[in-house]
């Protein structure tokens, strides 16, 4: 669809207002080349009026295949770690700022390529309409490709982890890590670097909604 003036309108704009309509539309995106290589769109899942919303970089090479968010190691973690911060998995809303699996293949083995500037333009659009239909109290930006989606420039993420701030009217913004970042440390430094992470989520605890 265009505008009056010929502008080509973003499918996500096109779409429904609900999560289950977004996601209906975003599996047909060609709004980058992603889609080409990638097994499915992988859309954000979770309560509709979530007061969380966990925002990612990308699904995995599992959440490729499975179609879900979240799925793979870093997932698992990132479920445990908001166990440990007494945040319910249920309870929360989870996304990606791209929807679809960017890799090189190395062999069989299809091995994870950062999103560049443009493919995280390009997929914004579909953030951007999770974020009204959900209208978390907070965000929370798991690594620096979420950060950059959301506040449209490059933010480092360690000098501004685990702090509360304004990101819209009713609406803050927490940054940590990535879980992935996680799995990666050195063997020696992984309990003190999931320790502070969960001291960042537990940050997120006072937004839940009461039950």
């Amino acid at each position: 669809m265009k505008t009056p003036s010929g502008i080509e309108l973003h499918p996500a704009i096109q779409a429904g207002g609900t999560i289950e309509a977004l996601r209906k539309a975003a599996i047909t995106c060609r709004a980058c080349p992603l889609w080409k290589n990638a097994t499915q769109t992988v859309f954000g899942e979770g309560p509709s009026r979530a007061t969380l919303m966990f925002v990612g970089e990308q699904p995995g090479d599992q959440e490729d295949l499975a179609g879900h968010p979240f799925v793979g190691p870093a997932g698992q973690l990132l479920t445990r770690a908001m166990a440990a911060a007494g945040i319910p998995r249920e309870q929360v809303y989870v996304t990606n700022a791209v929807k679809h699996f960017k890799f090189e293949l190395r062999g069989k083995r299809r091995l994870h390529k950062k999103p560049i500037d443009a493919e995280i333009t390009a997929c914004y659009a579909w953030l951007k309409r999770e974020i009204q239909v959900v209208a978390p109290s907070l965000l929370i930006a798991l690594g620096a490709t979420a950060v950059r989606s959301l506040l449209g420039r490059a933010t480092p993420v360690m000098a501004n982890r685990g702090k509360l701030q304004e990101y819209a009217p009713d609406m803050s913004l927490l940054i940590t890590v990535h879980p992935s970042f996680l799995l990666r440390v050195p063997e020696q430094e992984k309990d003190n670097e999931y320790r502070q992470f969960v001291t960042d989520l537990k940050l997120a605890r006072r937004f839940l909604r009461s039950t």
